[in-house]
C-alpha cells in the first residue's frame, strides 16, 4: 500500500469549490498523471495503489470523491464501493479496462455514481469529476430541508438521505435524483428522456438500459423496506410514481 501526493504541472481551470480525490488506482505511472491533472485542477489528490486499506484511508482522510479502480490487489473496486456506502455518500468514479463491465457494475448496485472505461483521456476524467461534484454539491433552489411524499416516504433533499416507514435507505446520486424527479410529480408518467435530463445534469448521454438498470435498483432498495411498488412501468412510455 502507498499513498502519495504529486505536485501539479498542467493549466486547468479549477473547480470553484476544490475538494479532496482519493485516486485508488494500481498502475502508478497513470495514478501519477491522473493525480498531476487533478492538482492542477485544483484539488488535493492523493494515490493509493491497492485495495487493501482503502476503507481505513477513506474514513480517516474523508475524500470529497473516490476515483475507484475496478480490478485491485488486496481487495476489488465493488467490495470496496459496497462497503463505502454502508457508512458514507462519498461520490465513487469507478474506473474499469472492459466497457463491458458497465453494464454488469450498473445491475450489481455498486453505488458508484459514474463509470469510466479505460483508455481515457486525463482532461476525461476531470470533466467527470468536474460534474459528478456539482450534482452531490447542488441542492435545489427553494426546497425544505424535509419533504414527504406519501405518509411513509421522506426524501431530504439538502441531505441527500431518504427514510421509508424511519428506515434509511442508501442510494446512490442517480438513483436519489430519480426517486426525487417521480415522488415529486405522483400519478404522472414520466419519460425515460425526462429522467436522464433529471438523474444527469450535465447532459451527458445514456442508453434506455442505463435509466432502466438504475430504475430497477431503486426498486429493489425500496422493496427492501416496504411492499408496494411505489414505481410502476408504462410500457412504451416511461414510469410514474403511485402510492396505490
Amino acid at each position: 500500500m502507498t499513498l502519495s501526493s504529486v505536485a501539479p504541472t498542467h493549466s486547468i481551470e479549477p473547480l470553484p469549490q476544490g475538494g479532496r480525490v482519493l485516486i485508488v488506482e494500481d498502475e502508478p505511472r497513470l495514478a501519477a498523471v491522473l493525480a498531476k491533472y487533478l492538482q492542477a485542477a485544483g484539488y488535493d489528490s492523493r494515490v493509493l495503489h491497492d485495495g487493501t486499506m482503502a476503507i481505513d484511508i477513506i474514513r480517516e482522510w474523508q475524500p470529497d470523491l473516490v476515483l475507484l479502480d475496478l480490478m485491485l490487489p488486496g481487495r476489488d473496486g465493488v467490495e470496496i464501493c459496497r462497503q463505502l456506502r454502508t457508512f458514507s455518500a462519498t461520490p465513487v468514479i469507478m474506473v474499469t479496462a472492459r466497457a463491458a463491465e458497465i453494464e454488469r457494475l450498473l445491475g450489481l448496485e455498486v453505488g458508484a455514481d459514474d463509470y469510466i472505461c479505460k483508455p481515457f483521456s486525463p482532461r476525461e476524467v476531470i470533466a467527470r469529476v468536474h460534474a459528478v461534484l456539482r450534482r452531490h454539491r447542488h441542492v435545489p433552489a427553494n426546497t425544505p430541508g424535509e419533504v414527504v411524499h406519501p405518509s411513509r416516504l421522506v426524501i431530504d433533499a439538502q441531505a441527500w438521505g431518504v427514510r421509508v416507514d424511519g428506515f434509511v435507505l442508501e442510494l446512490t446520486q442517480v438513483e436519489f435524483r430519480l426517486l426525487q424527479a417521480l415522488a415529486s410529480a405522483p400519478g404522472r408518467v414520466l419519460s425515460r428522456d425526462q429522467l436522464m435530463n433529471h438523474a444527469y445534469p450535465d447532459m451527458r448521454i445514456v442508453t434506455d438500459r442505463t435509466v432502466d438498470s438504475h430504475i430497477k435498483n431503486l426498486r429493489r432498495k425500496l422493496a427492501t423496506v416496504q411492499a408496494e411498488d411505489w414505481i410502476r412501468s408504462v410500457y412504451g412510455v416511461g414510469f410514474r410514481f403511485s402510492e396505490d
